[in-house]
């Protein structure tokens, strides 16, 4: 399932709610992706051999009877060397091995995604490997002030808020809000330890009805040795646990003390665009990692940052605007938006992490002007 695949050319299905970074990692690293997503926007076209809109959407999710058919028409005649599912599937861990049954999938099954994602298991297993881990709870809290509320399975943020005396559901649970700085670590797992490939500092973009909404990450030059090395071990206890494969991401909350692991997620995340390197593709480290074959990771020696900027108020039409390369996920001229909506991905480099997420809010800010004139 990787490069030197008899398999030629070679095809990678993509599916995900937003597919553009996976098919551009997949690009960097020679294969030609089939995508599916809910956007189908006018980037994730361009990068693509051929689209298809993932059934389901934002509010329901994935619609896991009609996946396989809508995968098997994308891939029409191509043989493609594997499936790679990114966002969306948390969830629904049953929609990935029905797709495994008829794919070869590269990346975690249903058992590890359960494992990871149900926060009583997650829980007992970083007791048990001495992994700090926030305490969780399924009933309300006395002091819900010192607690947020999320869903089971949740991704990205805005299924995070401020616990506020919610009655109990089965579909969510309780954490204690833990205070301090959010970094994560992309790593790639190979069934019995992991390999951290490096840190990154993520930051909020809070809106009225999602507090916790994900700005945005930049790629950290420099991270403490001896955390590295700790972090390193905890993620390998735990992939071996729950038999990670391939590409993950691990938030952590830090102060002085040290940091405390606040949530896995089981797939290629939010940051692969800020670590993937044309030298090292990670989608080669990723489909090698699932095969249990050995794989390089890239070096770095400046920064790297992602954004996503968000509609501030409703866009009636969005205009046409001559996109700057230092962007991604473009919206399409024409769209009505609503307040929350997201616009596009902005980037930026430079040689210290400071520097570089001054550089892609400055980048943010030049690009609002376009669409929202000086109301910002």
């Amino acid at each position: 399932m990787h490069a030197s695949s008899q398999n030629n050319p070679r095809f990678l299905l993509v599916a995900a709610i937003s597919g553009r970074a996976l098919a551009a990692a997949a690009r960097r690293a020679g294969y030609r992706p089939l995508v599916a997503d809910f956007f189908c926007d006018t980037d994730t076209v361009a990068l693509a051999e051929r689209t298809a809109k993932l059934p389901g959407d934002l509010q329901r999710g994935i619609d896991g009877a009609a996946i396989v058919d809508t995968l098997r028409a994308l891939a029409g005649s191509d043989r493609p060397v594997a499936v790679v599912l990114g966002s969306g599937f948390e969830r629904r861990a049953e929609i990935v091995d029905e797709v495994a049954r008829h794919f070869p999938l590269a990346g975690n099954r249903a058992a590890a995604i359960r494992r990871v994602k149900d926060p009583q298991m997650l829980a007992k297993d970083c007791a048990e490997l001495g992994i700090p881990h926030p305490a969780f709870r399924w009933d309300t809290p006395a002091d819900p002030e010192n607690w947020v509320v999320k869903a089971v399975g949740g991704a990205g943020g805005a299924h995070i808020a401020r616990a506020n005396g919610e009655p109990p559901a089965a579909d969510r649970y309780f954490q204690r809000f833990v205070s301090g700085r959010s970094v994560s670590a992309l790593f790639v797992g190979g069934g019995k330890s992991a390999q951290v490939v490096g840190f990154s500092r993520q930051w909020l973009s809070p809106a009225p009805a999602a507090p916790y909404r994900y700005g945005g990450a930049v790629r950290l030059r420099r991270f403490d040795r001896s955390r590295a090395a700790e972090i390193n071990r905890w993620l390998s206890g735990l992939t071996l646990r729950a038999g990670l494969v391939g590409l993950c991401s691990a938030d952590f909350i830090g102060d002085a003390n040290g940091y405390q692991l606040v949530e896995i997620n089981p797939r290629p995340g939010a940051t692969l665009d800020i670590f993937d390197s044309i030298d090292a593709p990670l989608i080669e480290a990723h489909l090698r990692a699932a095969s249990g074959e050995p794989y390089r990771l890239p070096r770095f020696a400046d920064s790297m940052a992602s954004m996503i900027t968000y509609a501030a108020a409703p866009v009636p039409q969005f205009p046409a605007i001559e996109w700057p390369d230092w962007t991604a996920d473009h919206q399409s001229p024409g769209t009505k938006l609503i307040a929350g909506d997201p616009i596009c991905t902005v980037f930026a480099r430079g040689r210290s992490a400071g520097a570089t997420q001054r550089a892609v809010n400055i980048h943010a800010r030049q690009l609002q002007y376009q669409w929202e004139g000086d109301r910002t």
